[in-house]
């Protein structure tokens, strides 16, 4: 029986794809705005230029009718063909061209001419076509619906070809489902009931470490699904080769600017996979986009079921009245939107405000400033939820270090006995230039952490470099620091000399560091060093780490880990709420993302004027639990400088 086609479309490209199929074909023309014959097995949607409107009318008419349907046309010299869109799977045109866009260098350029062109009618010809090109194009295209007729897997499901009609070069991209696409997103609303969490069974590698799932597993799908230059949730890696440890930057678009994430290993290949998965967490936390946010309430109105914002940690009040300062004093009757998280300590689903769930939120309506602390991704739920812990844990240890001016013991890295801890603290020494030392900063929650500082043998560069890491084993949390101290290692010197009025003048006004690489390039400053000193003072004995931690759990399985973090805190009384932002770009390779919250620990801030230190006791009362004072701390008594976490 002849399959029966709907051609839509009055250029060349039509005539030539229509030429080629209807020797095989039952092939019809006619507009999409027209009635589709109901035995039409495929349409095509096929234009010499961008006429992104039509797409619009195709999505609604092919998908309301079950039909599947590609498109090709020309735009700005580019070939684009597909995706094959089925009414019944997510991964639409409106998805393909988001992506297409963002990961674009001229995103907002082309998202103007593409509202544009939505509204209007289009473009009437492309400069680059030519008849050779669209020829080419014509040929993919009908392959692929030969293809599509006989059942065979087509090669545009979730993905386009882009030909460059210049060179007459054809690529093939693979595009991301958009979770919050108004045409086909399939993501469900946001409940108490999805929110629930029972910890399960996660078997670590080999029975130790801290992970589930290997690299070499996930090598080849974070590659493929995720990096892309065309049309990838991260379009471009660079290697920097000045650096005494492997690091690479992996390039995550954002419709607004580019967003830097790296990675930091022993080795180039798996700082690459290691800066696609933080670009994955960054991707997951900037905003809801696994579950549709419901509930838009005051906190007066759901407080029998929420977390109280004001034990997060707030802004001093003389901040919130400043006339430019961008959020405003939490208000218990103003509505907010709110999303489900689980509470280990109440056992039990609560609303959390989302500007503290997502990062990115909140700017001029919120209440505080929130990072991307806490977010962690894991190749379980349970290994996503410990690493959370886990930075939660290193951000307040290096906080209340530096707030306290807690005196700590020095470490001596050699008593670890692990050949590779000492290889790396030689390495940076000899390769580039810092001598490290390494400071016991574990709290009360007994979580081992370490505070570490890099100070530069030279007299060139950036002074000092501060870093902080936590584990259950403190030889792993010592490597951790390693890694990212050697990552601010010589691509800041250049920063700081050619700014480095700037920055003396940030250490007369503290309220003059305003970002994040502020914070690390203030105490790049020689003059800066003085402030370090109750914890560089050298004449303190150095201690070992048999003197200073425990033997590290021997569990074979995450669960185990974290269910025995989870009774600390619970006897600590320190809630630990946990927001699933796992999407379905992640979930596609059995990846969880998740917002960890622990109220009363200190909240990693960058910019002076958003510490938030207010209302959290702990800051006040763990140097005394720790028997570093005698009696509790006040706010007056706390450091007034920036801290230098980079």
């Amino acid at each position: 029986m002849t399959a029966h086609i709907l051609i839509n479309g009055d250029g060349l490209l039509a005539e030539y794809v229509c030429d080629q199929l209807s020797t095989r074909y039952l092939v019809r023309r006619q507009s999409i705005l027209e009635e589709i014959p109901e035995d039409t097995e495929l349409g095509l949607v096929l234009d010499d230029a961008w006429h992104p409107s039509l797409h619009q009318k195709a999505e609604q008419r092919f998908r309301n009718a079950g039909i599947p349907w590609l498109r090709g046309f020309v735009s700005f010299g580019d070939g684009i063909i597909g995706p094959l869109i089925r009414h019944n799977k997510p991964g639409c045109s409106l998805c393909a061209d988001k992506r297409r866009l963002i990961a674009g260098p001229d995103r907002r350029e082309m998202w103007e001419i593409q509202m544009r062109l939505t509204a209007g009618t289009g473009v009437p010809h492309d400069a680059w076509v030519s008849r050779t090109g669209l020829r080419q194009m014509a040929i993919l295209i009908s392959n692929e619906v030969q293809k599509i007729l006989q059942g065979e897997p087509s090669s545009l499901e979730e993905r386009m070809f882009i030909t460059n009609l210049r060179m007459l070069t054809t690529s093939s991209h693979f595009f991301l489902p958009d979770p919050l696409c108004p045409i086909c997103s399939p993501i469900p609303d946001d409940t108490p009931e999805l929110a629930q969490i029972n910890l399960e069974s996660s078997p670590k590698l080999n029975g130790a470490g801290y992970r589930c799932r290997s690299m070499d597993e996930l090598q080849t799908v974070l590659i493929e699904d995720y990096l892309d230059d065309r049309t990838g949730i991260m379009n471009g890696e660079m290697a920097d080769f000045r650096l005494p440890f492997a690091d690479v930057l992996v390039n995550m678009p954002l419709f607004g600017v580019d967003e830097g994430v790296a990675g930091r290993s022993n080795s180039y290949e798996m700082s690459k996979l290691t800066a696609i998965l933080e670009g994955l967490e960054r991707n997951c936390g900037i905003e809801p986009q696994g579950k549709r946010k419901k509930v838009h309430d005051s906190y007066h109105n759901v407080k029998h079921i929420a977390l109280n914002p004001a034990t997060v940690g707030l802004h001093d009040q003389e901040q919130y009245a400043k006339p430019h300062f961008p959020f405003k004093p939490f208000h218990p009757e103003v509505p907010m939107n709110w999303v489900w998280g689980y509470s280990f300590l109440q056992e039990r689903p609560i609303l959390v405000p989302e500007l503290l769930a997502y990062y990115s939120l909140g700017n001029g309506e919120g209440f505080v400033y929130e990072t991307s602390n806490g977010c962690a991704l894991g190749g379980s739920l349970e290994e996503a939820i410990f690493h959370g812990i886990m930075e939660v844990v290193e951000r307040d240890s290096f906080l209340l270090t530096w707030y306290a001016k807690l005196p700590l013991p020095r470490l001596d890295p050699r008593s670890a006995n692990d050949k590779e801890l000492e290889l790396m603290v030689d390495r940076l020494r000899e390769v580039a230039g810092y001598d490290v030392y390494f400071y016991n900063s574990t709290m009360e929650q007994e979580i081992p952490s370490v505070f570490a500082v890099a100070k530069n043998r030279r007299s060139k560069g950036v002074n000092l470099i501060c870093a902080a890491g936590t584990s259950p084993d403190p030889v792993r949390a010592v490597k951790s620091s390693i890694y990212e101290l050697a990552g601010m290692m010589v691509r800041h010197d250049k920063i700081l000399e050619e700014n480095r009025q700037k920055y003396e003048k940030m250490l007369k006004d503290p309220f003059a560091v305003r970002s994040m690489e502020d914070h690390g390039l203030l105490y790049g400053l020689r003059e800066a060093e003085d402030r370090l000193s109750f914890l560089l003072d050298n004449h303190r004995p150095l201690r070992t780490f048999a003197e200073e931690f425990k033997q590290p759990p021997t569990n074979t399985d995450l669960k185990d880990d974290l269910q025995d973090i989870l009774q600390r805190f619970r006897q600590l009384d320190l809630e630990v709420i946990v927001v699933d932002q796992t999407t379905p770009i992640t979930k596609r390779n059995g990846l969880f993302c998740v917002k960890v919250l622990i109220p009363g620990m200190l909240p990693m801030t960058f910019g002076h004027h958003l510490t938030r230190v207010k209302g959290l006791e702990r800051v006040l009362q763990v140097p005394m639990k720790l028997g570093f004072t005698k009696q509790p701390l006040s706010y007056e008594q706390l450091n007034p400088y920036p801290h230098p976490f980079p």
